[in-house]
């Protein structure tokens, strides 16, 4: 690893399941700068998200902590302003920091951290999409639109926002290589894509021949693989009253490959215009997601389960200094903000000259990644949850290289020999031969949470806020959403300086003639 801090490029798409890309061992999908940027880096192969769900999945990462230790429970969560975040760390380490595209943020507070923010989120700041386990189905559910409308669009709303996200990133980037901040940038870039809806342009849905799109490999469920929570998953998208088509399977499936596509080629600009401004001479990219999608395996769709799809991200560690490599130790989201303070302070001697961040610090529960590169730790366990709308009571993941136990307050348990049946199939946390695997996992779940404790607090928070929600909805002036500065303004000449500094000092990349 380089001795001076390196420039940071998070780079985090939305409902990408690590099992879709090339870099996986698909052989369908086509990403050619997420698979060049793999080839150069290190692929972490078992990457799992800590809450398969935007919001908290994101609060989560960016603080370091499961959400429920931040009092993070559903999409309408607030993210409390006194939680320190990676962003606060990097900032401490001498960073700018700046957020381009989603991060969901609930509540007054919408930077967290981050000096700037280019683009607005595009989804709402208020608690609108509070959880409430009273109700089956929720307003802001999907149905059965996300199948009936799939297919090929010429535009889309997602389509605008992501094409703005990278404008500004490449924008971003040109400022940044004007080197008027001297110091090392941590830059967010967050796409919405390949986020249902399953829709895509015709020139991606054009890489793919329809016949060659894979089906779920898991297509029908039955008494043997079903269980309580994903019937309610079933019953909440509507998916148990209308049974889908191969066709429309197939089509939305596709559709989300091209989405893929979509994404890569966004990534694809912001890469140019970082090796276009030399800036990739000293930048990390980092590219994950913050949940997966299970396209229909075990007739699920879409988040929320703990099944392997919806739970496993992508995680690739790419830049100078890093040398390619594949780690198979189980790891997750928490461990980013450990690993960023690592990159951030190679000496290891800023953050502990400063007492209150070292405190924060060590209260982080993820690793350094640089270290799980170096040194595998097969024993290494990682912990999620569900909160959500549907969950009902608080549902707990413990999983480690062998072994993914399943708990919740109203379920039965689950247990999946991962080593022996990759496609969970085979629940056997009742199997007398794994009693003592299932005893361990249970034990490593029940030091991590106190289910009953936690499930009163989840009930007393959806009810003070969708009470809010009730309250503030009379009030239209009720507003969090973030409106950002307008970046074109900001390169326009003003009194506060004369032309010839504003027209020549900031050019990039002048080829002067001979």
């Amino acid at each position: 690893m380089p001795l001076t801090p390196p420039n940071i490029l998070l780079i985090q798409l939305d409902q990408l399941t690590a099992s879709r890309l090339e870099c996986y061992g698909n052989n369908i999908c086509i990403t050619p700068n997420i698979s060049n940027l793999a080839n150069r880096g290190v692929v972490f192969e078992r990457a799992y998200s800590n809450f398969p769900l935007c919001a908290p999945s994101r609060f989560s990462m960016l603080a370091g902590r499961l959400a429920s230790n931040i009092g993070i429970y559903d999409n309408g969560s607030e993210f409390p302003s006194s939680v320190p975040t990676i962003n606060h760390f990097m900032r401490a380490l001498g960073y700018q920091t700046s957020l381009v595209g989603k991060m969901h943020f609930v509540g007054a507070d919408q930077l967290h951290g981050y000096e700037s923010r280019l683009t607005t989120d595009i989804y709402p700041a208020d608690f609108g999409w509070t959880g409430d386990w009273t109700e089956v189905t929720q307003k802001h559910s999907n149905d059965i639109r996300s199948f009936t409308q799939a297919g090929v669009c010429l535009r889309n709303p997602q389509m605008e926002y992501d094409e703005e996200v990278t404008h500004r990133t490449q924008r971003k980037l040109f400022d940044l290589a004007r080197g008027r901040d001297q110091r090392p940038f941590f830059v967010t870039v967050s796409f919405t894509h390949p986020h249902d809806p399953y829709q895509c342009r015709q020139e991606h849905w054009d890489l793919y021949r329809h016949q060659d799109i894979d089906m779920p490999a898991v297509s029908i469920y039955s008494d043997t693989l079903d269980d309580p929570y994903s019937e309610r998953l079933r019953t909440q998208y509507g998916l148990n009253k209308t049974p889908l088509s191969e066709q429309m399977i197939r089509t939305a499936r596709h559709a989300y490959y091209g989405s893929i596509s979509y994404a890569d080629a966004q990534i694809g600009k912001v890469l140019e215009t970082l090796g276009q401004t030399g800036l990739q001479k000293n930048t990390i990219v980092i590219v994950t997601s913050d949940h997966g999608d299970m396209l229909g395996e075990r007739e699920l769709w879409y988040k929320k389960s703990f099944f392997e799809d919806s739970v496993r991200v992508p995680l690739i560690i790419s830049g100078p200094d890093i040398r390619p490599s594949r780690v198979s130790t189980p790891v997750s989201l928490l461990d980013l903000a450990p690993t960023l303070n690592a990159l951030g302070d190679p000496a290891g001697t800023t953050l502990a000259g400063h007492p209150s961040a070292a405190a924060m610090a060590a209260e982080l529960e993820g690793d350094n990644l640089l270290e799980i590169m170096d040194s595998a730790r097969p024993d290494r366990t990682i912990y999620a949850e569900n909160l959500a709308e549907g969950a009902m009571a608080p549902i707990v993941m413990a999983c480690d290289k062998q072994y993914k136990y399943i708990c919740s307050g109203i379920d039965p348990e689950q247990l999946f020999d991962l080593e022996g049946d990759p496609s969970e199939l085979n629940n056997v946390a009742a199997d007398p031969s794994y009693s003592a695997a299932i005893a361990t996992m249970r034990t490593r779940a029940r030091d991590t949470w106190d289910l009953e404790s936690l499930n009163q607090q989840v009930l007393k928070s959806q009810n003070q806020r969708l009470f809010i929600r009730s309250v503030t909805a009379i009030d239209t002036g009720f507003d969090w959403d973030f409106r950002p500065a307008d970046q074109a303004a900001e390169q326009c000449l003003r009194a506060d300086r004369s032309y010839n500094e504003w027209a020549y000092d900031d050019v990039i990349g002048l080829q002067k003639q001979p």
